[in-house]
């Protein structure tokens, strides 16, 4: 890979610790007990040093939905046919979605981008065309992608990004959608972190237990077929990932290198965390983990990114719907940061009067 393409090897920036040290210090005058509001002043905290400022803000949150079809659907591995991709495309751009009724509670911007499907979409205002192909390759016959095809996703998140930053986000939530994509993510997971796929592999849409017994058995094919060939992360997400999830790797990378704060959601997006973090030192800072899916492979990449989820709600949509969920979760702690009174202000007490 030529230099000029990789841009995402390019240094992730610490938080600012002056602005944590600020918010720490503000912590301590404000008219409570210390720590009484426990992981909401570490949030706080966290987020004053992902903004650079004392008192960080969540007016504009950003979500962008990456969509895509997947070749190994073709295994009979999904309860669901692969023409929902399109379809749930087309819901988006109609505003049916979860995710469209959670921007609009939000007052968030919203796009989906179509990296490929196999059935057409009609598209609409919120929808962009990138299409890379109508799908990846069938990952338990051949590599998923192609380097130029894994270049291309890459960027396409990382350009999500750029927008978001140039539209004044304050906080980027990446979604997904493509049928079949909880396959591609379990082999993944399963590769990176060396376990076997009967440990990994969950229902996604809703497999009965034989379906997933079968998925089980795809994902073994596939790692028994590229697992040799998988010595970086790199490879293993050209192999073994999709349009959307090399996507959202670039746009977690992008959004780390841009000081831009991410609410991770579930399974997929972590699976894309998992890889950004082993591409590249520090991204891991720039990302909050807004909720434990039910996917039971998410619980071993969240124990490998040594991540704390917000919330535990048995979701298990995608969509970015749990990260978008968790908004408010965040904006409550900004709000009791920012404007509850100080000790001084209010002419209280403090606990060592």
């Amino acid at each position: 890979m030529s230099a000029a393409a990789a841009w995402w090897q390019h240094a992730v920036a610490a938080p600012d610790a002056a602005a944590m040290q600020a918010a720490r210090r503000r912590q301590a005058q404000l008219t409570k007990p210390a720590g009484s509001l426990g992981a909401l002043e570490t949030l706080a905290i966290r987020l004053a040093g992902l903004q650079g400022r004392a008192c960080p803000r969540l007016d504009h949150v950003h979500i962008s939905v990456f969509a895509a079809d997947h070749g190994v659907a073709a295994e009979n591995v999904s309860a669901f046919p692969q023409a929902v991709t399109a379809q749930m495309i087309d819901n988006f751009a109609a505003g049916g979605g979860a995710i469209n009724v959670l921007a609009r509670q939000l007052g968030a911007s919203l796009e989906v981008i179509d990296l490929g499907t196999v059935a057409p979409s009609r598209g609409g205002d919120i929808v962009r065309r990138e299409h890379i192909a109508p799908a990846t390759a069938n990952l338990a016959q051949q590599p998923a992608m192609s380097m130029v095809q894994l270049q291309r996703g890459l960027a396409s998140g990382r350009n999500a990004v750029e927008r978001a930053t140039v539209a004044g986000a304050q906080l980027f939530i990446g979604g997904e959608m493509g049928i079949a994509n909880t396959t591609a993510a379990t082999a993944l997971t399963c590769q990176l972190l060396n376990l076997a796929p009967a440990q990994l592999t969950g229902p996604g849409t809703g497999l009965d237990a034989s379906g997933v017994a079968h998925k089980t058995r795809v994902i073994e094919t596939a790692l028994r077929l590229h697992g040799p060939a998988c010595t970086t992360p790199l490879e293993a997400l050209r192999r073994l990932g999709g349009f959307e999830i090399a996507a959202l790797t670039g746009a977690l990378i992008a959004a780390a290198q841009r000081r831009l704060p991410v609410l991770v959601d579930g399974y997929i997006v972590g699976v894309s965390a998992l890889v950004a973090t082993r591409l590249v030192e520090r991204v891991g800072d720039w990302l909050i983990h807004s909720h434990r899916s039910a996917e039971p492979g998410h619980r071993s990449v969240l124990a490998a990114l040594d991540a704390r989820p917000l919330l535990d709600l048995d979701l298990r949509l995608g969509e970015g719907s749990g990260a978008a969920i968790a908004v408010p979760l965040l904006r409550l702690a900004c709000a009791l940061h920012g404007e509850m009174a100080t000790f001084s202000d209010a002419q209280v007490a403090t606990g060592n009067a």
